[in-house]
């Protein structure tokens, strides 16, 4: 086994796997796909799918007690509604700080997870989709290149050298990932990015905004059925 992916059923990780599948093939590519309590948890069937879709085996990490004492308003356990305003707004409300869909240290502990379940199969890589656009304003701390850059660090040194995280979009836009995965084929009808977990997305949550915008500006249409199309 070649790489491991971590595959959240969204967008970014999908376009990951697209890009280790034809790096290396389906037979040399994992998946795992974590449930840590999200509202969302539609996305992890969406990863089932994605995975499918490509042959690749897939693995599924319950986190859920990490994040029990957590009033994140993306878990099920929160009474906080779900923002429904683009991430500048939400960025300059938060003052500096992370915004309420912010998961506490979520892709360190995916990461670390990631880390030891890819040295048990023998696996050199480690892909996961981070973007500039998550990690501008501390929205999502960990999605930064600063971050990205230490815990890869981490993981090369606590793995004896073995193991390299890969992250293609660390300095890419939402639209850079939109473009790479036509290119390569991803399978947008599949992804799930919505962090409602409705039948059909919302079109008004932050990553709904976001990635109607990223179709937009490369002038696809998004297949994902929406509720309402903001922009």
């Amino acid at each position: 086994m070649k790489a491991l992916v971590l595959l959240s059923g969204g967008l970014d990780s999908s376009v990951c796997l697209s890009l280790a599948v034809k790096k290396y093939g389906a037979k040399e590519v994992m998946g795992l796909c974590v449930f840590y309590g999200q509202k969302h948890k539609k996305e992890i069937s969406a990863a089932e799918k994605i995975a499918a879709f490509y042959g690749v085996s897939l693995q599924k990490l319950d986190l859920l007690q990490l994040f029990a004492e957590s009033d994140c308003s993306l878990l099920e356990g929160s009474g906080k509604e779900i923002a429904h305003e683009d991430y500048s707004k939400q960025v300059k409300k938060a003052k500096g700080q992370p915004v309420d869909t912010y998961v506490p240290f979520r892709n360190g502990l995916f990461l670390s997870s990631a880390a030891a379940i890819a040295l048990s199969h023998g696996c050199s890589e480690i892909y996961y989709g981070a973007h500039a656009d998550d990690g501008a304003g501390s929205a999502y701390p960990d999605t930064s290149e600063a971050f990205n850059n230490a815990i890869a660090e981490a993981v090369r040194i606590g793995s004896g050298n073995q193991l390299t995280i890969v992250a293609p979009f660390i300095d890419k836009t939402k639209a850079d990932v939109v473009a790479a995965g036509a290119e390569a084929g991803t399978p947008f009808e599949l992804t799930w990015s919505c962090y409602e977990g409705r039948d059909k997305a919302c079109g008004l949550c932050g990553t709904c905004r976001d990635r109607l915008l990223a179709f937009s500006l490369n002038g696809i249409k998004d297949p994902v059925e929406y509720e309402q199309e903001s922009r």
